[in-house]
């Protein structure tokens, strides 16, 4: 679709959007009405959240965004979120100005806790904050878990899974090593 037709689709959705979430009842929510959403993609606020989001926000269709009761989200300026994007706070997650995520990107600041009396059934969750900072690029197919802190002027390479701590200006690219074992002629 030409940018500026699905601009002038996604700008006023954007508008509707935010306007309809920052007056329901139960949110603390401020999300700036510069931004532009599609009507294909979800922004989901459950009661007792708390979410900020920036100006020129764009959350681009098939990507998902659920901030689930008593967490907090926050999001800067200027942040993209590609197609087919998922994000789930449960806690605490901050992503700061400047952030740019190509499709696919997978952000979780939770992991079922299958030690928990009744293991995953039983729909309990361990959190730990994430932190982005600014002026981050993050490559299609990433997988950002629970407790990852992402330094400013990042670069994350495609397909990486991110748990740890990266230094500001680090370029996080991680390198797999095939084995194939052919059957074995007998």
């Amino acid at each position: 679709m030409n940018k500026y037709v699905r601009m002038a689709v996604e700008i006023p959705v954007g508008v509707i959007k935010s306007f309809v979430i920052n007056l329901s009842p139960g949110r603390d929510a401020r999300i700036s009405p510069v931004c532009a959403i599609s009507p294909l993609a979800e922004l989901t606020i459950d009661r007792g959240a708390k979410v900020s989001i920036g100006k020129k926000f764009r959350l681009r269709s098939g990507s998902h965004i659920r901030i689930r009761k008593n967490a907090v989200l926050n999001i800067g300026e200027n942040v993209s979120f590609n197609h087919g994007c998922m994000l789930t706070c449960r806690a605490n997650i901050k992503i700061g100005n400047h952030v740019q995520f190509s499709p696919n990107v997978m952000v979780y600041d939770h992991d079922h806790d299958f030690r928990a009396a009744g293991g995953v059934k039983s729909m309990k969750y361990r959190s730990t904050p994430i932190v982005i900072g600014n002026n981050v690029w993050i490559g299609a197919n990433t997988v950002i878990l629970r407790g990852s802190c992402i330094g400013n002027n990042c670069v994350i390479g495609a397909g990486s899974v991110i748990h740890g701590e990266y230094e500001d200006n680090s370029i996080v690219i991680q390198k797999r090593v095939d084995t194939i074992k052919s059957g074995a002629a007998g």
